[in-house]
């Protein structure tokens, strides 16, 4: 058997690469399902200051979100945080962005409590 000598033309490489990263980009583009409560914004968080027991519920949640994220990251952990500091950063948060989400809230808790302190990127 006899491999051909001609090396392949820059053009039919530069197309080969440009469908690789194509197809590979197209499954980075699928939305993040997020599995929460019908209104996850800033206003039910804060309305939810007197409702101890909805309250409680949003701050599971948030710890649930916390724990998703360290096994998804083992190597940029979120530190163990009580549920007081969750309740303390997502009020700030939830007064200083009331058309935000306690969601967003909660992924900005991820960047300040794992060390990285930025925000996560695609």
């Amino acid at each position: 058997m006899t491999l051909s000598k001609n090396p392949v033309s820059p053009s039919v490489l530069l197309i080969a690469l440009g469908l690789s990263a194509l197809c590979s980009s197209s499954s980075a583009a699928v939305p993040l399902k997020i599995l929460g409560f019908d209104d996850m914004s800033c206003r039910a968080w804060l309305n939810s200051k007197d409702e101890a027991d909805q309250r409680i519920l949003y701050i599971s949640w948030v710890r649930g979100l916390l724990t998703g994220y360290n096994y998804a990251r083992p190597s940029q952990q979120v530190s163990a945080v009580s549920s007081g500091t969750i309740e303390q950063y997502v009020n700030r948060y939830c007064s200083d962005h009331p058309t935000g989400t306690f969601l967003d809230a909660a992924l900005r808790l991820t960047d300040q409590f794992s060390g990285r302190n930025a925000p996560i990127t695609k």
